[in-house]
This record gives C-alpha cells, sequence and structure tokens, in this order.
C-alpha cells in the first residue's frame, strides 16, 4: 500500500486513519458470518455477545468494523459506539420473512439518531442463496429505503459463503467515504481560503541562503 502511495487517488484525504463503521442488524441476520468471511475468508457462525472489532483494508481505506450483537435485549447498548461513525452496514436476513418488519423498526431507529445523521448507508440482504428470499424490490419497499432523503444509501444482495455481493457493497460504500470526504475538505478550503500576500510598493530583497 505505502510503496504506490502516490498513484492511489484520494488516499492522502485519510492517510492512515482507519475509518469507523457499525455492523448493525437484528441476531442470526449474518452480520458475524459476513465479517469473518472478509477477515479470514473462513465461515464463522457463532453467536455475537457483545461486540467484535475487526480492521480490514479495502480500495485503499482502513476500514474498522464494529459488529454488535443484534439481540433484542441489547441493541439499547449500541448508542455509545455512535461516536465519530462514517458509516453504518446494516445487515438484513432476507430469508426471513417473519422478522423483516422488526429489521425496518430498528433502521428507522437508527436513521433517527443525531450522531449518525452523516452516515452513509448500505445494507446487505444477506442469505439470498436460501429457497424463496426476499427479492430486492419488494425487501427495499420493506424496509422503507425509498423514505430516507438525508443521506446516500444502497442495498446489496449477498450470497455470503459464496462471498457473492460482498465486496461489490463494500466498493460502492468505499467510494462513498472518499467522495464525503473529498467534498468535506473542498468545503473547508473555501471557508478557510489561503490568505493572498499583502500588495506593497517597497520591493524588499531576498535574504540570502545560508547553508
Amino acid at each position: 500500500m505505502g510503496q504506490n502511495s502516490s498513484k492511489i487517488p484520494f488516499t492522502h484525504l485519510f492517510g492512515n486513519k482507519t475509518i469507523k463503521i457499525l455492523l448493525l442488524g437484528l441476531d442470526g441476520a449474518g452480520k458475524t458470518t459476513l465479517l469473518y468471511k472478509l477477515m479470514l475468508n473462513e465461515t464463522v457462525s457463532i453467536a455475537t455477545l457483545g461486540y467484535n472489532v475487526e480492521t480490514i483494508q479495502h480500495k485503499h481505506l482502513n476500514l474498522t468494523l464494529w459488529d454488535l450483537a443484534g439481540d433484542s435485549s441489547i441493541r439499547s447498548l449500541w448508542k455509545p459506539f455512535y461516536n465519530k461513525c462514517s458509516a453504518i452496514i446494516f445487515v438484513v436476513d432476507s430469508s426471513d420473512k417473519t422478522r423483516i418488519s422488526e429489521a425496518a423498526l430498528e433502521l428507522n431507529k437508527l436513521m433517527k439518531e443525531e450522531e449518525l445523521k452523516n452516515c452513509s448507508l448500505l445494507i446487505f440482504a444477506t442469505k439470498q442463496d436460501l429457497p424463496d428470499p426476499i427479492e430486492i424490490p419488494e425487501l427495499t419497499d420493506l424496509l422503507g429505503l425509498h423514505e430516507i432523503k438525508d443521506r446516500k444509501w444502497y442495498l446489496q444482495p449477498t450470497r455470503t459463503l459464496e462471498n457473492v455481493g460482498i465486496y461489490e457493497g463494500l466498493d460502492w460504500l468505499s467510494t462513498k467515504l472518499q467522495e464525503e470526504k473529498k467534498a468535506k475538505s473542498f468545503k473547508l478550503s473555501k471557508l478557510n481560503p489561503m490568505k493572498s500576500p499583502s500588495k506593497s510598493n517597497k520591493v524588499t530583497p531576498p535574504k540570502p541562503l545560508s547553508a
């Protein structure tokens, strides 16, 4: 990564800083399986009791993923993790039609959180390989995604065990993070333009250089 840094677009915007991303969703949605498929390319299907934290590199970005347990008794404890979050990955089990309304409710709550108002939203529709999953257009409506007007969002169908759809979703998210950082840097430069040197009729000779 470091050897080719001069050729990497936008890398200077983040430097070596990690980007905090929350990995959220109901219990059993496939968050931890997805996380360790990215980390180790292995299938890990252990229920998360608290949280898992892993850092991955994607598109020359260091992404720190916070996989928070999604059990109903634990979701109230998500809030302290919202600070300095740059994006949300919301994972929904597209094969479990009985819990889609519950997932939609939790997603709606997240969208109303003040600390998350500037976070892009990537939704992974997992378990598309199981029989009769919810089709993406229907899932979009059931989750109320068209009602989200204050941020960019993207719904990516995935078959996690086959590595299908995961990297396509991360490609979208990485692009959005780069675009948002570039736009923010541009706004800051407009607010704090470099001061032009004051005009003067007096010409001051340059000082000699010393070794």
